[in-house]
């Protein structure tokens, strides 16, 4: 039973060491058409290739971290204000996101009056029938797509609106 898995690990091994490797071999043919393999190319060259970064941007995290630890004041450059005039912009921004909530507030009412119009009104269609008489039908599957998207749009002033709310209580 071991034997089986010990094989199969090997195989596993064998396959990253071939990988890690792996050379890239350049060939450009007499009408200019660039292929590239990992195969050896007849007239192909060999192309050097820097191993890939592994750190994932750890190295230059970290460099930021130790960099913002040294100078926490923040650059000599950067803009400073007074209390008064933060107070002001805060304010100011403050106003701004209770007229948009305002806005967002009409428009959610707008949307569930729509929503509740489109419940009311359910999707049919007519057909004519062989006698000369005409049938109505129910189009369930249009009213349903109908009134998702109507829920949709009501669901995204209700998000915006608790979005707005969490804001503003941020400024206080």
């Amino acid at each position: 039973m071991h034997k089986p898995l010990i094989y199969i690990l090997f195989l596993i091994a064998a396959s990253f060491s071939m990988l890690s490797e792996a050379a890239i071999y350049k060939h450009v043919d007499a009408n200019g058409h660039v292929t590239y393999s990992n195969v050896k190319i007849p007239g192909g060259k060999k192309i050097d290739i820097a191993p890939a970064d592994t750190n994932f941007g750890t190295k230059a995290q970290n460099e930021l971290k130790s960099k913002s630890q040294t100078n926490s004041s923040g650059p000599s450059d950067f803009p400073r204000f007074d209390n008064n005039t933060q107070r002001q912009r805060d304010q100011s921004r403050k106003d701004i996101l209770l007229s948009e909530l305002a806005s967002e507030r009409a428009a959610l009412e707008e949307a569930k009056r729509a929503y509740a119009e489109g419940e009311a009104n359910p999707e049919i269609s007519k057909r004519r029938n062989a006698d000369g008489s005409t049938s109505t039908f129910r189009n369930v599957a249009k009213f349903q797509e109908k009134m998702k998207a109507l829920q949709m749009n009501v669901d995204v002033h209700q998000r915006n609106i608790e979005l707005l709310e969490k804001e503003i209580s941020n400024i206080n």
